[in-house]
């Protein structure tokens, strides 16, 4: 069994590498459109951010994921296993379609339906549920918000400046805002790792010790866990996922680097407010409604729509289509793993 749960922890590592693999559209797509650094250098840049966002904030996140979702008393390795290999085939299969999903919901749908299969209705703490769903459709319009008010702002301050200076302003600043939006990106996606992973040790009282600084599910995660997680959902931001970054910073609007700066602080924000309130929510999501926000100071033809579609389309099946594959491999594993 201990051979078992480390495999599982490994896997579990792997999905955070697929995080940071599609979301690295959200850190770098961007300051990649803009021409602010050259592709490799920005996924360098936001990897940093990504892996050193372990040391400045607390692990809400991960407390919402290991005790908010599931009922702790219907959680076994079969189940967990069963939420990251539906999670993980969803992430790879809409990465390698160039389209960003929320790694988030997928994950957090995977986790409604290897329960719900396992157990029923009951094993589901549907108030928080509510609460993340809540955000599901709230998220995008609040990066979206932020990200108007951002360019008008800034559009109204620069008034007087020539185009050639702001220009040169925000060219350096995209490097702190992008800087910023990784580190939140970091700080929200890699707790959801973290999350899964103590929910799984907890799962088994011999290795519960291992999870948490008390060994109890209101404790602290280990140095270990944190650690491992920022790594690997850095490593998988360095790699990259290019067909993402190009449908972000491409063909959603074009975006100049003032509007680059204005997208992902109005983005950064966000996510870094709702993470303090334990809140997993999508950054890709986010980063999206702000690129929306900045295209649409501009015109409403300036945001290329049909392409929104497509994003929206992707979202709304997450959750649905993760829950019935999560299903579908619990009913697998528990056939055939005793």
């Amino acid at each position: 069994m201990i051979t078992y749960i480390i495999i599982i922890v490994a896997i579990a590592l792997i999905f955070d590498f697929a995080n940071g693999f599609n979301d690295a559209a959200n850190s770098v797509a961007t300051i990649v459109a803009t021409r602010v650094l050259t592709p490799r250098l920005a996924v360098l840049w936001a990897a940093f951010f990504n892996f050193v966002a372990a040391f400045f904030f607390e692990t809400h996140v991960a407390a919402t994921i290991s005790k908010g979702i599931v009922d702790q008393a219907v959680v076994d390795p079969h189940l967990i296993l069963a939420v990251l290999l539906s999670a993980i085939t969803w992430t790879v299969l809409c990465t390698f379609r160039g389209l960003p999903i929320s790694v988030s919901h997928s994950l957090i749908g995977s986790m409604i339906g290897a329960a719900l299969v396992k157990a029923g209705l009951g094993s589901l703490k549907w108030a928080k549920i509510g609460e993340i769903s809540v955000y599901i459709v709230v998220a995008p319009f609040i990066g979206l918000a932020l990200g108007w008010i951002l360019m008008v702002a800034t559009m109204w301050i620069c008034r007087k400046k020539t185009p050639r200076g702001v220009d040169g302003w925000f060219r350096r600043l995209q490097l702190v805002s992008a800087g910023a939006f990784s580190l939140s990106h970091g700080l929200n996606d890699a707790q959801k790792t973290m999350g899964i992973i103590m929910l799984l040790l907890l799962s088994n009282p011999a290795l519960a010790q291992y999870a948490t600084i008390d060994g109890t599910n209101t404790g602290h995660p280990r140095w270990w866990i944190i650690l491992s997680c920022h790594f690997a959902i850095a490593l998988g931001t360095y790699l990259g996922g290019w067909k993402v970054v190009h449908t972000l910073g491409h063909r959603v609007t074009k975006l100049q680097p003032v509007g680059g700066f204005c997208a992902e602080t109005g983005g950064g924000v966000t996510i870094i407010g709702l993470s303090a309130l334990g809140i997993p929510l999508s950054t890709t999501h986010t980063i999206t409604g702000a690129i929306f926000g900045v295209g649409l100071t501009r015109r409403l033809s300036a945001v290329r729509w049909s392409v929104g579609g497509k994003i929206i389309t992707a979202w709304v099946l997450t959750l649905p289509a993760a829950a019935a594959m999560a299903a579908m491999f619990y009913w697998i594993i528990a056939k055939l793993v005793y």
